[in-house]
């Protein structure tokens, strides 16, 4: 969006779950390439660089900074499968830099779903739906608790939606999306 400009159209006539959103970059090349490798081949290397993105777009951000930051859960299977959580690599980074609280345990996937860049962009929202809960005997730490989610990429923002539902039926006061990468809304 442009500067100044606080919502998109699509977000005055159809508010999403969470309060705002923080993206590093566009989802394009050289971009989309690099965000390819740090996901599915493992380059962890690229985590400290592709951090400083995000960390950079908040640092220029107007906005309070959160309580604490949560990485996008990945379910068992996935994290046996890769052998690393690509949000949690992000999500720890930011908190040591910009001197935020993260976790990586109070935030939950209880059910594995379709990858949503599977799924067409209409599919998304139900394919996330009741995936994600707050650990349960830690649910009172949220309460009254300003929340940014970390992701690499948000394409729909349905994942980003529900993760803000549940934050804010846990008793988060407010929830912010930040992704790495943003992918354009088509013209």
């Amino acid at each position: 969006m442009s500067p100044g400009v606080l919502a998109c159209g699509a977000c005055i006539v159809n508010p999403p779950a969470f309060d705002g959103a923080l993206a590093g970059v566009d989802y394009a090349h050289p971009w989309s390439a690099l965000i390819t490798q740090f996901k599915f081949h493992a380059a962890l290397d690229l985590a400290p660089a592709l951090s400083q993105l995000l960390q950079t777009a908040r640092q220029r951000a107007d906005t309070p900074a959160p309580d604490l930051l949560l990485p996008v859960p990945l379910s068992a299977e996935r994290l046996r499968e890769r052998g690393f959580n690509q949000a949690w690599e992000l999500t720890r980074r930011l908190g040591r830099a910009l001197t935020i609280r993260s976790d990586a345990q109070l935030l939950l996937r209880v059910k594995d779903s379709l990858h949503q860049l599977a799924l067409p962009p209409e599919e998304r929202a139900a394919n996330v739906r009741g995936v994600f809960a707050v650990e349960p005997l830690r649910r009172a730490e949220l309460n009254g608790l300003s929340v940014a989610v970390v992701d690499d990429v948000m394409t729909t923002g349905a994942t980003f939606g529900e993760i803000a539902r549940v934050l804010k039926q846990a008793g988060a006061s407010r929830v912010e999306a930040w992704a790495l990468a943003r992918t354009p809304r088509p013209a």
